[in-house]
């Protein structure tokens, strides 16, 4: 028995060891040139008119690309120097926006996957947690009542973020939690913020914060720029870090606690801090580009599906892969009805809510992973 169980560990420990597979490095590639493609497509369009290979050159313009003045004005808000008006318009108004879509992609599909090994449940994700409204509910009150504080969006959706995951483990603890609670105490939660984000809307004397509150809600990336990408790069960078050097301890997880314990693991504070890292992507995504339900749902499945179940491929594929579907998606939203865009928050959750109901009906476990 004891050889046999030495073995066993043997075999788990070479699976392990060679996460780096051909299969993921093409994943990633793939990824990297649907982004790029989709990219090229959004700046493409807009109100000022020029040709696609007018927007592409823009984009290539060596001028900019390799001026630090440039992207010292990008970054840190300094003045913009002298560059053609095709520059400005590509640099200065529609990159941005692919920049927000490919940080809000990556730091939503992370928090998914984490939530998803946090709870050994499939069906968890920011959206279906609670802890989208949770974190929407507090930058909704940032931009319509404590305006002063928008500088800290990020943080601010991480607090709200945190009460609302609090308040679903609460509910769904009773001994101990299951898939099947944790699903229905985020309904409940997600019921409560809902109501509070539109009392909210009673608040709000200014029509222009009521429409501009009123897209952030369905998930909308018009209008976002460099103060977007500036507000979420460090949160973000900080996140995925996190959650990248946590992907081991969320496959000795997976192993449930019995294991975990055996192997020396402190179950619920690596639990509660990989939480907080989920939670931290999740409020990063949230503060720039609003309430983009079920995506982080549904791209950790796509991952997983391709590149299997060890949470160190899994993270670098999500990681590759949200920009790319993000992306996509807001290209989607922004030429489904021609001149009329659409939420990327409505494209996802069409996508998105199909998808969790097959979920639910695939498994007689209720999405146990």
């Amino acid at each position: 028995m004891a050889g046999s169980h030495s073995v066993g560990t043997d075999g788990a420990a070479r699976r392990q060891e060679g996460w780096l597979t051909g299969t993921l490095v093409l994943f990633c590639l793939a990824s990297t040139i649907v982004t790029i493609a989709a990219g090229l497509v959004q700046v493409s369009f807009g109100e000022y008119s020029m040709t696609i290979l007018e927007a592409w050159r823009a984009v290539a313009n060596p001028d900019v690309v390799l001026n630090a003045d440039a992207w010292n004005a990008f970054l840190f808000g300094g003045e913009l120097p002298q560059m053609g008006r095709n520059s400005i318009v590509v640099w200065n108004i529609r990159l941005p926006r692919v920049f927000v879509a490919i940080i809000a992609g990556a730091t939503l599909a992370v928090s998914g996957a984490i939530f998803q090994a946090v709870t050994r449940n499939e069906l968890a994700s920011p959206f279906v947690l609670g802890v989208s409204s949770g974190a929407g509910f507090a930058v909704l009150a940032t931009l319509v009542v404590f305006s002063g504080l928008a500088p800290f969006l990020p943080f601010v959706a991480a607090v709200g973020g945190t009460i609302a995951f609090l308040l679903v483990y609460g509910i769904a603890w009773k001994d101990g939690t299951s898939p099947v609670r944790l699903v229905l105490a985020g309904v409940i939660v997600n019921m409560v913020f809902q109501s509070l984000q539109q009392g909210l809307f009673f608040f709000a004397d200014d029509l222009g914060v009521v429409q501009t509150a009123i897209a952030w809600l369905t998930g909308s990336l018009t209008g976002t720029g460099w103060d977007e990408v500036r507000v979420a790069v460090l949160p973000a960078v900080l996140a995925i870090g996190l959650a990248l050097a946590g992907s081991r301890q969320l496959n000795v997880l997976l192993l449930g606690e019995r294991t975990a314990r055996s192997l020396g693991m402190r179950v619920e504070r690596v639990r509660f801090l990989l939480s907080a890292v989920a939670i931290l992507a999740a409020s990063v995504a949230i503060s720039v580009a609003g309430v983009v339900s079920f995506f982080g749902l549904v791209v950790p499945h796509i991952v997983r599906n391709t590149l299997g179940g060890d949470y160190r491929r899994l993270m670098v594929g999500c990681l590759f892969a949200g920009p790319a579907l993000m992306v996509t998606a807001d290209v989607g939203a922004r030429l489904a009805l021609g001149g009329t865009q659409l939420p990327v928050g409505v494209v996802t959750g069409l996508i998105g809510g199909p998808y969790f109901l097959y979920l639910m009906r695939k498994q007689r476990s209720m999405g146990e992973l």
